[in-house]
């Protein structure tokens, strides 16, 4: 997939996520200015850029955590930057997963507890939604590690247990930053190999900020973000 139309637009394509002309500050620093970006249901989209050039703060934005000062936020079909902050946080119950660079594990659950994490808020009953957790363990090489708690997990092993935690209740949008970024080279190759051959199994799209160019090599297509702007870099590689 290469990008095409004013800045990165998917003329034709089942566009899922989009931004339009966003600005966001914070105090008299400006994070975003008039970012434009789209993605397409089940494209696998990475977001570059240099510390501080405003690529995390689009990945807010986008997943609803941040509301912009202005501009236009849309996910499948509709506008949620002017949403009230329970629906939009609805929305990220229901319909979004995130992955972040330290995997944020909730350290008084056990790995299988928080995999479930989501579930149990979707308001699932215990049993049948451990249940489901423990399959993602034998799925992502986790099998022993149910009943560990964060601090008795390698790096590694914890970023796999956020992966499950983020795609366990298959959300339409995986959003990732810098998943990889806590890990060594071998170690973030292989998360990143297990979160695109499982979005790909699931038909997840993902938008994941890195500033690693083997990281975005994973992607479709890949975003520059350069002082609060985004334009197309060019085609990334598929794992397929």
């Amino acid at each position: 997939m290469t990008a095409g139309g004013k800045h990165g637009d998917l003329p034709g394509e089942d566009l899922l996520v989009e931004a339009r002309d966003v600005e966001l500050g914070f105090g008299r620093t400006p994070a975003l200015r008039g970012a434009h970006l789209t993605v397409a249901r089940g494209e696998i989209l990475a977001i570059m850029g240099p510390s501080g050039s405003g690529k995390s703060t689009l990945l807010h934005c986008l997943a609803g955590i941040l509301t912009p000062d202005s501009g236009e936020i849309h996910f499948d079909g509709r506008r949620i930057d002017t949403l009230r902050e329970d629906e939009r946080s609805a929305l990220r119950r229901d319909r979004f997963g995130f992955v972040f660079q330290f995997g944020q594990l909730v350290p008084e659950l056990t790995a299988e507890e928080n995999v479930a994490l989501p579930l149990l808020l979707a308001g699932a009953r215990r049993a049948p939604a451990l249940a489901r957790a423990r399959t993602w363990f034998a799925r992502l090489g986790l099998e022993g590690l149910e009943g560990r708690r964060s601090g008795e997990l390698s790096g590694g092993q914890a970023q796999r247990v956020a992966l499950a935690r983020a795609l366990v209740a298959e959300p339409d949008v995986l959003f990732a930053d810098e998943p990889t970024g806590s890990l060594d080279s071998l170690t973030g190759e292989q998360v990143m190999e297990l979160l695109v051959s499982t979005a790909r199994e699931q038909g997840t799209t993902v938008i994941v900020v890195t500033h690693e160019p083997r990281v975005a090599a994973c992607a479709d297509r890949e975003v520059i973000v350069r002082d609060g702007r985004a334009a197309p870099l060019g085609a990334g590689r598929s794992l397929r």
